[in-house]
């Protein structure tokens, strides 16, 4: 990334910019504090083989974004594939009959498991989707199922046989600064626990989430490896998680490590976010997007899979309502509201009735005894 850095300032269409944020419609080099033409910069960006457009999944103005920049690279590179986070290998070919015409919103919605293997607003991500369908751009699976990333944290990477990770090859190691930062995560929202023994399991925790973290952006890398190997090695753009992509680390370091060297990230900042994150390396440049106006529909800010007596708590967002609540891995929600809970679509549906600054009573199961919890969403 750095040598894209570098060859950003020099292309023609760089004028003088105030340092700091990207001002609000319009593209900035992180590295310079310069602007960057839109032209100048999407003709470039064109040339490459992959793009990836980072992202905040619960803010529709990112996505919003990735549409604006996702046509102007299709105008000029129309051999293109998109490769989206939002989706399992396994629902391709749900995928593929979308982009086909073959079924309507509903119907992919239901037939993709959207609120089980996504769960955020599907309004947001619709207009991308249509744009792919009305110009046959395919569509690709880039993600694995969540149970491949629980039996990794639950018993490490080399416990878990290929064929039960979707076939998932050995990850690249993390550099240090991103195995730094992916142990921050972890112990942000790890249960406190003292003693030699706890923290042996509290290592032995981390190391298994990194392997997770890692397995995660290998599944993405590798769906973009096989998606260039089509004819006349189209441009790949991929939608995901701002987390997967910035400071090269995540789904780019994966990508390098398969020998895939023509990769550029952009990712979108609000004009109210702090500016001293806009630095050197963040990406090859960043985009100002307007602040959030509206409150997008509540979250619990939680990983969700069907389980047997409800739905399974995969995994806990830091500093999400959740998180606050005291929902842990492996809960499993049975009743929300009084309402009994038997699918992720019934506890989306639930929290997304709830108004700014109301309680949720939730009922769950964890390690054979029930719990009471209250989810407690913020007023804007």
């Amino acid at each position: 990334m750095g040598a894209a850095l570098a060859l950003l300032a020099a292309w023609p269409g760089v004028v003088a910019a105030d340092a700091g944020c990207p001002p609000r419609g319009a593209w900035m080099d992180p590295a310079s504090g310069e602007a960057v033409a839109h032209d100048a910069l999407l003709a470039r960006l064109a040339r490459e083989d992959v793009v990836l457009l980072g992202e905040r999944h619960a803010q529709a103005e990112h996505q919003r974004w990735q549409l604006h920049t996702l046509a102007g690279l299709h105008a000029r590179r129309p051999n293109l594939v998109l490769g989206l986070e939002m989706f399992p290998r396994r629902v391709q070919e749900v995928l593929d009959r979308w982009v086909a015409g073959e079924l309507d919103e509903a119907e992919f919605l239901r037939e993709s498991e959207w609120d089980t293997v996504w769960g955020y607003d599907p309004a947001a991500y619709l207009p991308l989707f249509h744009y792919a369908r009305m110009h046959r751009i395919p569509m690709v699976a880039l993600n694995v199922d969540r149970a491949v990333m629980g039996r990794i944290r639950e018993r490490g990477f080399d416990q878990v046989p290929r064929a039960e990770r979707d076939g998932v090859g050995e990850p690249a190691p993390a550099s240090p600064a991103y195995r730094e930062a992916l142990e921050r995560a972890f112990r942000r929202h790890a249960r406190p626990e003292h003693g030699g023994a706890a923290e042996e399991m509290l290592a032995r925790g981390v190391e298994r989430f990194i392997q997770a973290q890692l397995t995660w952006d290998r599944a993405m890398a590798e769906g973009i490896h096989t998606a260039l190997q089509r004819d006349e090695r189209p441009l790949v753009v991929g939608l995901m998680g701002s987390g997967h992509v910035e400071h090269g680390h995540g789904v780019p370091a994966q990508l390098a490590d398969l020998e895939v060297a023509k990769v550029r990230v952009l990712l979108a900042w609000p004009e109210d976010a702090r500016c001293e994150g806009v630095v050197a390396g963040l990406a090859d440049a960043v985009f100002g997007i307007q602040r959030r106006e509206t409150p997008p529909p509540q979250r619990l800010g939680i990983l969700l899979s069907q389980d047997e007596a409800g739905v399974r708590v995969e995994g806990v967002e830091p500093q999400g309502v959740g998180e606050a609540a005291g929902l842990r891995e492996a809960d499993v929600i049975v009743r929300a509201g009084g309402r009994e809970v038997r699918a992720p679509r019934d506890i989306i549906a639930i929290v997304r009735e709830q108004p700014p600054g109301s309680w949720l009573p939730l009922e769950v199961l964890r390690e054979e005894a029930h719990e009471q919890l209250i989810a407690k969403f913020p007023v804007p």
